[in-house]
């Protein structure tokens, strides 16, 4: 591909990204005029029938073609480390100072290649005895700045979905497969997320909760241990570990795509039935 310019590089990025979030991970390389694709950049409302046609055809060449030359900015077709056995049973009195433990055991980590552009690792938010947890892909800037996860624009949205399933953000947890930022927001590859993910099921052993959501395609190919795209994975549950396990959209996906946001809520309402939750009451004017 010829050399591009950083405005035209960004947008490629952002629809890369935008398809990760669809389910469609793995690209074969095939004579596209860039200048095309970036003409039905998402979320405009003239690119719904080309955006369709891409999608289609990308679809099509994985069910077909039998010589796989994937792009660069998609992580690599690599081996996803079977997940650890499951842990012992903390008690409940015991579980805040086991996730210490675990964090202390990360320490100042240098164990892949993410450490050299970190600010500060993101180990996760919220309460160690929580019924539900959420699960994402990796720290961003606002993240990677604070040192917890999910603070940022996306963030602010998961609050919402939060809220309207009648909880606080104080009364889940929150943690990310990757606990260091990856340069300009790109998807962990194989080697980081399989390198970083074991601190993750250590956390979900201690906490146990009743019900894991799995924000985005990255978080459910690790979870889950297979690559499949997000609409077969979506509208129902997962058995995980101990845990039930729910897989929706990342927030911000919903950012880029709001149109999405029903279904996503379509998939919390999945976790809220197996929680017994009921959302809370409109107040009434």
């Amino acid at each position: 591909m010829p050399s591009l310019d950083p405005a035209t590089r960004e947008a490629l990025e952002a629809r890369l990204r935008f398809y990760r979030e669809l389910g469609l991970t793995d690209f074969y390389r095939r004579p596209v005029d860039a200048s095309q694709m970036l003409t039905s950049a998402p979320g405009t409302e003239s690119s719904n029938t080309k955006e369709q046609a891409l999608i289609t055809a990308t679809m099509g060449e994985h069910k077909t073609s039998s010589t796989v030359q994937e792009s660069t900015a998609i992580p690599p077709r690599k081996t996803i480390s079977a997940p650890p056995q499951i842990g012992t049973v903390v008690a409940p009195a015991d579980r805040e100072s086991v996730l210490r433990l675990i964090r202390e055991d990360i320490g100042d980590c240098t164990r892949c290649a993410l450490h050299k552009g970190r600010n500060k690792i993101v180990f996760a938010d919220g309460d160690p005895n929580a019924r539900l947890m959420f699960v994402g892909e990796g720290p961003g800037a606002d993240e990677d700045a604070q040192g917890l996860p999910f603070v940022g624009r996306a963030g602010q949205l998961l609050n919402n979905m939060i809220a309207a399933m009648g909880l606080g953000r104080e009364q889940v947890y929150i943690a990310n497969v990757v606990k260091c930022r990856p340069p300009q927001n790109r998807t962990p590859e194989p080697d980081e997320a399989n390198t970083c993910s074991p601190f993750l099921f250590r956390q979900i052993d201690v906490i146990r909760p009743e019900v894991i959501v799995a924000l985005g395609a990255t978080a459910a190919t690790y979870l889950l241990g297979q690559r499949q795209p997000l609409a077969g994975l979506r509208g129902r549950v997962h058995s995980f570990r101990s845990s039930k396990l729910i897989v929706t959209y990342h927030p911000a996906f919903l950012l880029r795509d709001p149109r999405q946001k029903k279904e996503a809520w379509a998939d919390l309402q999945i976790a809220m039935r197996e929680l017994g939750l009921k959302p809370p009451s409109k107040p009434t004017s």
